[in-house]
């Protein structure tokens, strides 16, 4: 047990370890201290310390800054607000939520289930909650629009409670809870999934909060989205709020605070944060020897955020009115909370003797109280409904600034002695049958012993009736507020697409100018925001690129979002491309911001179903940087059912060199893969974009087709280097474009039908190397190559895996083969695939090619060099693919077996110097 003399000189969760090298000298200053107060009071005292610290950072002495308050609510007991609701009703209601949460978790883990679950988030926070659904919430049908909540994830029970008891889930999902395909019941899986996913349960959750750092990001992108369509006219948002349920372990997480800024900056004073700080971790203490609840503060109060903390429940108001000379308030900022856990997992004895025994003067201030009182009756304030109550309603009316509740809980309170504040409680998911009976006599559950005994892994769930006076409360309450929550719902008119001339500039090529892809498809995006009904529901995302990518061009046109607008006078005024800023500004400018791009992108990517407002976001950026280092967000994004456009610019491991191994994408295509949601492209040509952006906009915001099919991302990579962009062929094979490949260029086999036949495939930037490889094998070797264009390797083997799967579940059925394997029958020769990605990427149509298949690519880490070296490194330029193919055809005995060495010779394959395919270097 600590004590005062063994902490460190300042305790606001910055735990320090230094030494007192001179305690004699130490002492006088606290004598000191001690006598200024007695003689001038605690004002003077505080004039005092405040010069001494100002005096310490002019000289460099390295202080913190006094960014904490004391450890007491912000809001003094004279300020807080009379209860509107019926305290009794409300009590009730809890206690039966939390019996339910508890259960639906405890019989989950019945023999042959197992299933897991989290008994004790929801514990902590029943009280958090309840008032927010009573009191603040606004659901979906309030005329002035919905709060958008995001639930703690591992409080999902809660919220099925909540549920239950309001009729809008039954007992029988319940019993489903982490059985999704395998609960069923006359035939049908009834269930219910571990956590808040909408794409698991689409008309119920709204966000998905269980990755934890996740949450935090997308609430404040969200609120600052709730902003942008205000400020741009298309909704009015102003009475909508959005509140973040987080746990102050998840703080831990770099993502839960890196973008606290962002939220203060464009004051989103529709944002509440609400931490639950239960002190703990999943396996312990998140400050054993800090506070967390100080730490944050400080944080949260750096960052500009309005802080109101909630630490004590009113059974603390009379000892903190009585504590004349601040020593329970001292008492209270130096215990670590290592020592309030300890305290909740003992008696009122202890506490008597091992918090209020610290100082004569705090023992003396509960010296008329019982054990018993001392534990029943000083609750912390995250349990307390008055507190909670007037933190939310503080929250709600404060201007110009996000706010922060910190509120302080017990986690598993109510569960009992073996789970409440105890280390382990987070892992446990059951009740024995003793924790049973006491958890029922608590919450004064009205079931017998015999109802319990009779099946302890499955005691009964409890529901008093419809009309019993606390259901209806319930039912009152959520209608005057709109509905129940959570609830996703999906009502919106649909968009005004782009007609066919909206496209028309691209597809006619760029002549004898060579032109990136990137930048064909900036103009592409020009086009499209020229479109009348259409252009304005675009919502351009860039995180601090937008001259790499050629997008500065947008800035003195549809500007810069920037709810302040521009209060200075930019440096390139008078320039034609002048940075502008705008309070209606369309482009969402993240600066050097990834993860705050992808919750933007989810924001905008959800507004038909969060605002019935559909938008389209499109977000462009460094490829490098996009799956590799935010994955997790486009799985979250996938989950919340986003629609929307992610361009991979600067893609390729060897289009970038000169920037070097961080830059060099090489696989992001292999990890676009992994998510099921998303729908990669890497097109060649400005024609191919034209068409994989026309087919993505009537897939995801079209009026034909169902939810799944239209909740999708498409992905397409762009690249920086210049090259002639073909006018579209004509007749074009559209369809192969869209399902991932097509015949770009027939071998010329006129007087030549005998000679051996070789099949190129190549995607993106190395479309070019293919075509060279094509000439060069025909003019140097005789050979007959067919070029293909696959403009994604990734939905060519998602289709041939459906395929798959249906001949596997379904023999009886006749299933056409693969896409790829209809396209490639009966032509002639080896496959040789080709791109600027590693191997895997060319390697996921292998299995369905019907002929030879040989892959090259990118393997390995990226480096600078010029583009054709790389190449040449990689061997994936236009030689390599021709030695490769003569590799190939000697292997089947097409042509002789000393040909492939002699075309190696002749291209100097192993010489780095010799390459030549591709633009040399370059911005483009």
């Amino acid at each position: 047990m600590a004590g005062p003399q063994d902490v460190g000189p300042i305790l606001n969760g910055i735990p320090t370890g230094l030494p007192d090298i001179d305690p004699d000298e130490t002492q006088e200053w606290l004598d000191s201290l001690s006598a200024v107060i007695d003689e001038g009071g605690r004002a003077r005292a505080r004039y005092l310390m405040l010069r001494l610290l100002e005096k310490s950072r002019e000289m460099q002495v390295g202080v913190p800054s006094l960014t904490t308050t004391d450890y007491v609510n912000t809001i003094p007991i004279e300020h807080e607000p009379w209860y509107p609701g019926d305290e009794k009703v409300e009590k009730q209601i809890r206690r039966i939520n939390r019996w339910n949460a508890a259960m639906l978790v405890h019989r989950a883990q019945r023999p042959g289930i197992g299933v897991g679950g989290h008994i004790s988030t929801y514990a902590s926070a029943a009280t958090l909650y309840e008032v927010g659904m009573n009191h603040f919430w606004r659901g979906a049908e309030h005329p002035g629009g919905g709060d958008q909540i995001f639930f703690q994830g591992h409080a999902s029970p809660g919220m099925y409670a909540r549920a239950f008891l309001e009729g809008r889930l039954t007992e029988t999902q319940l019993d489903g809870f982490r059985q999704e395909h395998s609960h069923v019941v006359d035939g049908v899986p009834v269930a219910l999934p571990s956590y808040p996913h909408p794409r698991l349960m689409p008309d119920f959750w709204q966000f998905p909060t269980v990755s934890m750092g996740l949450g935090p990001m997308n609430a404040i992108y969200q609120a600052q989205f709730n902003k942008y369509l205000h400020n741009r006219g298309i909704k009015d948002t102003s009475q909508q709020r959005v509140w973040a349920f987080l746990g102050d372990g998840e703080m831990d997480e770099v993502e839960s605070r890196g973008l606290l800024q962002t939220a203060a900056n464009d004051e989103l004073d529709n944002l509440t944060f609400v931490i639950n700080c239960n002190l703990q971790r999943l396996d312990g203490p998140v400050r054993g020897n800090g506070k967390i609840m100080q730490e944050l503060e400080a944080f949260f109060r750096g960052a500009g955020w309005n802080v109101i903390k909630v630490v004590w429940g009113r059974g603390w108001d009379p000892l903190l009115a009585a504590d004349h000379d601040g020593a329970l308030v001292n008492l209270m900022n130096q215990t670590p909370d290592g020592d309030y856990q300890t305290f909740r997992a003992n008696d009122g004895k202890y506490v008597r003797d091992f918090f209020f025994g610290r100082d004569p003067r705090t023992r003396k201030l509960v010296e008329k109280w019982t054990d018993d009182e001392i534990w029943w009756n000083l609750k912390r304030g995250g349990h307390d409904y008055h507190k909670v109550y007037a933190a939310y309603r503080a929250a709600t009316e404060h201007e110009g600034q996000p706010t922060v509740i910190l509120a302080k809980t017990i986690k598993g309170y109510t569960l009992g002695s073996h789970f409440a504040g105890r280390n382990a409680t987070h892992q446990m998911k059951k009740l024995t049958l003793d924790d049973l009976k006491g958890f029922r006599d608590t919450l004064h559950i009205p079931i017998t012993d015999a109802q319990l005994e009779a099946d302890p892994y499955q005691p009964p769930y409890y529901h008093p009736g419809t009309e019993d006076e606390a259901i209806q409360y319930a039912l009152e309450m959520r209608g005057k507020l709109g509905g129940g929550l959570p609830r996703r719902k999906v009502d919106y008119a649909p968009l005004q697409l782009p007609g066919d001339d909206a496209y028309k500039a691209v597809k006619k090529g760029s002549g004898k100018q060579q032109v990136a892809s990137t930048m064909a498809w900036v103009r592409l995006l020009k086009d499209l925001m020229r479109e009348k009904d259409f252009g304005q529901r675009v919502v351009p995302i860039i995180p601090d690129e937008a001259r790499t990518f050629g997008m500065d061009s947008f800035f003195p046109t549809i500007k810069i979002y920037n709810p302040h607008g521009q209060r200075y006078r930019s440096v390139d005024a008078d320039l034609m491309l002048a940075y502008k800023e705008s309070e209606a500004g369309q482009i969402v400018h993240t600066g050097i911001n990834e993860a705050g791009s992808m919750a933007a992108f989810t924001a905008a990517g959800t507004s038909y179903s969060t605002h019935g407002e559909a938008m389209v976001p499109m977000y462009i950026f460094y490829s490098m940087f996009g799956f590799q280092r935010t994955a997790d967000s486009i799985w979250a994004a996938a989950d919340q059912m986003s629609r929307g456009f992610l361009l991979g610019a600067t893609a390729g491991r060897t289009t970038l060199t000169g920037e070097g191994l961080q830059h060099a994408d090489g696989h992001s295509h292999l990890l676009a893969s992994t998510n099921p949601a998303v729908r990669a492209y890497d097109p060649a040509f400005g024609y191919e974009i034209a068409h994989i952006m026309k087919r993505g906009l009537e897939q995801m915001y079209g009026e034909t087709g169902d939810g799944d099919e239209k909740n999708v991302i498409y992905y397409l990579t762009l690249y920086n280097e210049p090259m002639v962009q073909p006018a579209e062929p004509e007749n074009v094979d559209v369809e192969g474009i869209v399902k991932g490949m097509y015949r770009l260029a027939d071998a010329d086999r006129s007087g030549r039908e005998n000679n051996p036949s070789a099949q190129l495939l190549a995607s993106g930037v190395g479309v070019p190397w293919v075509m060279e490889a094509q000439q060069l094998l025909r003019d140097d070797w005789g050979v007959n190559a067919d070029v293909w264009s696959v403009t994604s390797w990734n939905e060519l083997r998602r289709e041939a895996l459906e395929v798959d799967r249906t001949r596997f579940l379904h023999p009886e059925q006749q299933v056409a083969d693969p896409y790829v394997t209809q396209r490639l029958s009966g032509m002639p020769g080896p496959v040789i695939a080709v791109s600027d990605y590693m191997r895997a990427v060319q390697d996921q149509i292998a299995q369905w090619v019907p002929s030879d298949f040989h892959s090259l690519g990118a393997d390995g880490f990226g480096f600078s060099d010029t583009r054709p070296a790389a190449r040449r490194y990689f061997h994936i330029d236009g030689p390599s693919v021709v030695v490769r193919a003569l590799q190939a055809l000697a292997a089947r005995g097409e042509i002789d077996a000393s040909v492939p060495g002699q075309a190696a010779e002749k291209y100097r394959l192993l010489d780095v110097t010799a390459g030549a395919s591709g633009n040399a270097g370059g911005d483009a």
